[in-house]
């Protein structure tokens, strides 16, 4: 690496580095922030949090600190001329341009990784600190608002002694969306149990409601045990969460689900057949038969993100080279020592281009209507408009 190869380096690095740990400070608070407000994480739990929201938290700061570095170091050489002499000694300034290529290439290959890590990784490991916190969670709530909701079940509580709920009321979705348990008390205790994804129920004096197709009520005197699963016991090996597998994984998942879906396709051909035979038609009302039509809409819509989904850690991990791409030459055109017009105005076409068709790439392929390769459309776009400028700003 000769002289001025190294110079660049060192600035860039020098502002990229500090501006990383600025932004990915303060997207870290923000990410615990939500945590505590969606959660009701508290200070313990918040802190077993920080290393899985790190990789997220880094996954969006690194595009925008390296547009941000290459604006403020291109706009400076630019502005003080540098550029200018390089061209009268009658060096190439793609001697300079290509160190921030360089380094915006090594970091979308890291950005690619870290996009992998927080899906999956870092997605599990959250949502195994929130069940190993759940029912701490639930009683601080319910100490104060006497009631707690969550995606899995709610509860509704007279009053909170201890860790005994008094005169609680428990309702929870059954799996598929069969119906609902409604479970009533004279008083309840909550244990999670984040090894089976559950939380552990101790009733005393308690009644059982089943509602659905096989509706059932049961009356148990005395203590009884039960269990809130947090999870959809239907999910085949927790194909339900396909996709925040690693990459790695992802064929794999495919399959399973391709599997799955076949599964399916079979049940309703099974049943169609039977009420064929049978001369009567399903009915419009029945929850079988609706939960297994949903399930096969369900998991065509999960192939289609299956396919997407590496498809969409690639692109957004090369997002730092379509931004230094961009970014260069318009910080170079630009000619100003303000960093800060140098980086809105390159940050504008990102904001306006880049982010609304990437954003409209993986909706349309994570719904099946459009190729999984358009996830990439929104890259494709701004280098070639990156690319545009940069041959421009050469010639000139």
């Amino acid at each position: 690496m000769g002289i001025l190869q190294r110079y660049i380096v060192e600035e860039l690095l020098k502002v990229f580095l500090l501006a990383l740990i600025s932004l990915t400070t303060l997207l870290l608070f923000i990410g615990l922030g939500q945590q505590a407000i969606r959660e009701g994480l508290g200070l313990i739990p918040l802190l077993k949090a920080v290393p899985y929201l790190l990789p997220n938290a880094l996954r969006f700061a690194i595009p925008g600190t390296i547009l941000f570095a290459v604006c403020n170091v291109y706009g400076r050489v630019s502005a003080s001329n540098e550029l200018t002499a390089i061209k009268a000694a009658g060096i190439s300034p793609m001697s300079l341009i290509a160190p921030g290529l360089v380094l915006a290439l090594v970091l979308s290959v890291v950005c690619v990784w870290l996009n992998d890590v927080a899906v999956s990784w870092g997605h599990m490991g959250l949502k195994h600190v929130v069940m190993q916190s759940i029912d701490d969670i639930a009683y601080g709530v319910l100490r104060t608002k006497k009631s707690f909701y969550s995606d899995k079940f709610s509860i509704l509580v007279k009053d909170v002694e201890g860790d005994l709920l008094i005169r609680p009321e428990i309702t929870m979705a059954k799996s598929g969306n069969q119906g609902i348990v409604t479970i009533s008390a004279a008083t309840a205790q909550l244990k999670s149990d984040p090894e089976h994804k559950r939380v552990i129920v101790t009733l005393t004096d308690s009644r059982i409601h089943s509602t659905g197709p096989e509706g059932r009520l049961f009356e148990h005197p005395g203590s009884f045990v039960t269990s809130i699963p947090l999870e959809d016991p239907t999910a085949v090996d927790g194909i339900r969460e396909a996709s925040h597998q690693p990459m790695r994984r992802i064929p794999a998942w495919q399959a399973k689900m391709a599997n799955y879906h076949q599964q399916v396709s079979q049940v309703l051909a099974a049943k169609g057949a039977a009420c064929m035979v049978t001369g009567q038609s399903p009915p419009a009302d029945d929850p079988t038969w609706l939960y297994w039509l949903n399930e096969k809409e369900w998991s065509k819509i999960q192939i289609s993100r299956l396919k997407t989904e590496p498809h969409r850690r690639w692109a957004n991990g090369f997002s730092c080279l379509c931004f230094a791409l961009l970014g260069i030459p318009l910080a170079i055109r630009g000619r100003s020592n303000d960093f800060i017009t140098s980086f809105f105005t390159a940050f504008l076409p990102v904001l306006l281009l880049y982010y609304p068709l990437m954003a409209l790439g993986v909706d349309r392929a994570k719904d099946g209507q459009w190729p999984a390769e358009m996830v990439w459309l929104g890259n494709v776009v701004v280098i070639a408009i990156g690319g545009w400028l940069l041959h421009r700003t050469m010639k000139n």
